[in-house]
């Protein structure tokens, strides 16, 4: 996406979007946070481009002071391309393969200040007394403190003072201002599309119209300033000079999805007082206010599961903003942690998703809500708004898409108008149109012949379709598709270093029999389709990649070795303070869930599956613990709907089993 250095609105948010229905316009841009560049290089390659991404901002890549912590990126010594995310070479190197990728480069650009005290530099320049390789102590304020009362009453010592001991620039200096643009020009040079301008609102409007006036061409340029309504610095005043962060959405957003009613949000963005969406870079949460700094606020972030999932896919499917989505690791509690020791990608091993990076950008409503955002930014507008004046919310954009988002306890189930052309569409956040448009990889959503949608959407879900992800006449995806949530506990004592896992489908001699199916011939016959709601859990989130399948045979094709069918996770009604620090399945993948009703050692299954292809809604299931028992003994359950030496299930339900009992409870959601 090419952005000018001033945006004007143009029919459009940004005034920049031009539908092609062939390959959409990307919208959205994502902060991967403490990546290396060489990681950012393979996911631009592996995922960001083939996704629709539009750009990714990086940490600062000039030299700064030494330490592990992340803040340490943010106190630099010279603009020396070397930093802890890797050198010259690697970083021209990086911005080369994102742009064949398709993928812009950010920079996240510190013009404030320079590091606090004495050292050195990762790159072994000295410092020391305001002295730097680039800069001499007449390049500085006189120093001076900001106080907390400063930012709601002090213009003068909010932009002249030192932000937490920083050395301040003189940014009303000609020569401060040439070594900035020349820095700036020589990213550019290497073909960097954007910059991020860090602590903007302590610099004033004025000394950044001038450098920008210094800067080659045409970037994108994005101010942060923290501005909640109360400050002395207006975030009106950078809107001449590039976008401006709204950290005001940030903080509603939080609000409303927290405590208060998704329905409040009909008119979200200017009608709530927020700088106009051409102007605004908006997002849930970033790397400051997900850790209580800058801004903060009633901030959702990674650590609220299914929450997060659904006020990001808001986000992206509500027309309002220039969208930045964030990519964090998980840091613990410790705000001042930096990233992890290992690689995103460590020698051919994805390290996402559990203890160590958390790749939002990859979670599929995330993933999902950038191409739907992508292929409806042609009708930049909300059309048939409807809700339940709580918490369950559905909205079009006009004939280009349709959402719907359920953060309540109990199904939505509602008829809604919608704009879009009859026919089959892909619910893109749990799974894409195939290249022939003739299959979903997940839910098939129908929009019936007046245009309206029969919505079912299970607690705490979410739907999107768009006008690219519909399906062909005769595909393969018909209404018989029947995705809903599974959930199957089984009940087995285990010991630290067990994992229990469970196999199951139809029985093969059953399947050819009665229903003439040749399982023998293609497992995929007797297995009944699945797609995981749980990759929380730092332990099992690697046994369930490309686990597909609830199948009899074990291991399928792309899945760890490790893995001896379906991973399931342990889970109890209530945490004992013994066990230290609660944990929950919502949060870690594990503990408590308020869907276990019965007490501990309950080990959980939670996924949607295709009900489609069980018998009359019944599926069967064993199990397996790891490192422990072993397989569970055939049993005699009773009243199942054909004779079966196993669990039998029923598919849309929560059902309860005990390894190596017929007991069993099968309750609805």
């Amino acid at each position: 996406m090419k952005l000018n250095k001033i945006v004007t609105t143009a029919g459009l948010s940004l005034g920049l979007l031009v539908p092609n229905l062939a390959a959409a316009a990307p919208t959205t841009f994502v902060h991967l946070f403490e990546w290396s560049w060489p990681d950012v290089a393979q996911e631009c390659e592996q995922f960001l481009g083939p996704k629709g991404y539009a750009a990714v901002q990086v940490s600062p890549p000039n030299e700064h002071i030494t330490g592990n912590q992340w803040w340490t990126r943010y106190q630099p010594v010279s603009y020396q391309l070397q930093s802890r995310g890797g050198n010259r070479t690697q970083f021209v190197d990086m911005v080369n393969r994102c742009k064949s990728a398709g993928v812009d480069i950010y920079v996240d650009t510190l013009i404030n200040h320079m590091a606090a005290g004495s050292g050195n530099g990762v790159a072994g320049s000295t410092f020391g007394n305001k002295q730097y390789p680039i800069y001499s102590p007449q390049d500085f304020h006189e120093s001076c403190s900001i106080n907390p009362e400063d930012y709601g009453n002090n213009r003068y010592r909010v932009q002249n003072c030192e932000l937490v001991g920083l050395a301040d620039l003189n940014t009303s200096s000609n020569y401060v201002q040439n070594t900035i643009a020349a820095y700036i020009n020589d990213l550019q040079a290497i073909g960097v599309k954007g910059f991020r301008f860090d602590a903007a609102k302590h610099v004033a409007a004025s000394d950044i119209q001038s450098l920008m006036a210094k800067i080659n061409g045409s970037p994108l340029v994005f101010h942060e300033v923290i501005d909640q309504g109360t400050e002395a610095v207006d975030a009106s005043e950078y809107l001449s000079t590039g976008l401006v962060t709204e950290f005001k959405y940030s903080t509603q957003l939080g609000n409303t999805f927290r405590n208060g009613s998704l329905a409040w949000l009909s008119n979200f963005g200017e009608g709530w007082g927020f700088m106009p969406s051409s102007s605004a870079v908006v997002f849930v949460d970033n790397h400051d206010n997900q850790r209580g700094h800058g801004g903060a606020g009633n901030v959702i972030t990674f650590e609220d599961g299914r929450l997060y999932d659904l006020a990001n896919v808001f986000m992206l499917a509500y027309p309002y903003g220039y969208p930045k989505v964030m990519s964090s690791y998980d840091f613990h509690g410790d705000t001042d942690a930096g990233g992890p020791s290992v690689p995103v990608h460590n020698s051919g091993n994805l390290e996402c998703f559990a203890s160590n990076w958390k790749c939002e950008h990859r979670w599929s409503y995330i993933a999902g809500g950038v191409d739907f955002r992508n292929n409806t930014a042609d009708n930049w507008a909300v059309t048939n708004w409807w809700d339940n004046t709580n918490n369950q919310i559905s909205f079009g954009r006009g004939s280009s898409g349709h959402m719907a988002i359920n953060k309540e306890d109990s199904t939505l189930n509602a008829t809604v108008q919608t704009d879009m052309a009859p026919g089959q569409y892909c619910n893109v956040l749990k799974g894409e149109l195939s290249g022939d448009a003739k299959s979903c990889g997940g839910e098939v959503i129908t929009v019936n012949s007046n245009s309206t949608i029969n919505l079912n959407v299970a607690p705490w879900d979410a739907m999107a379709i768009h006008k690219n992800a519909k399906l062909s006449q005769g595909s393969t995806s018909t209404p018989n598709d029947d995705w809903q949530r599974t959930v199957i506990f089984i009940n087995a004592q285990t010991q630290s270093g067990q994992d229990m896992f469970v196999r199951g489908g139809i029985d093969h001699t059953y399947a050819n029999t009665n229903l003439g199916r040749n399982c023998q011939t293609t497992n995929v016959e007797c297995a009944m389709p699945i797609r995981h709601n749980n990759l929380k859990n730092a332990t099992t989130s690697a046994w369930k990649a490309n686990d597909n399948f609830l199948d009899w045979y074990g291991i399928e094709s792309g899945q760890s070795a490790q893995a001896e069918g379906t991973a399931a996770d342990w889970t109890t009604n209530v945490w004992p303070s013994t066990y230290g620090t609660q944990k929950t399945v919502t949060n870690d993948g594990f503990g408590v869930t308020p869907l276990n009703i019965w007490g501990e050692h309950y080990w959980m299954l939670d996924v949607d599956m295709d009900c489609s292809k069980a018998v009359n809604g019944w599926f069967e299931v064993k199990a397996f613990v790891k490192n422990g028992q072993g397989w569970e003994s055939d049993i005699n359950q009773a009243n199942t709907p054909f004779a079966s030496t196993n669990h039998v299930a029923q598919c849309g339900k929560i059902n309860m089993f005990k390894f190596n009992s017929s007991n069993v409870d099968i309750r609805s959601f």
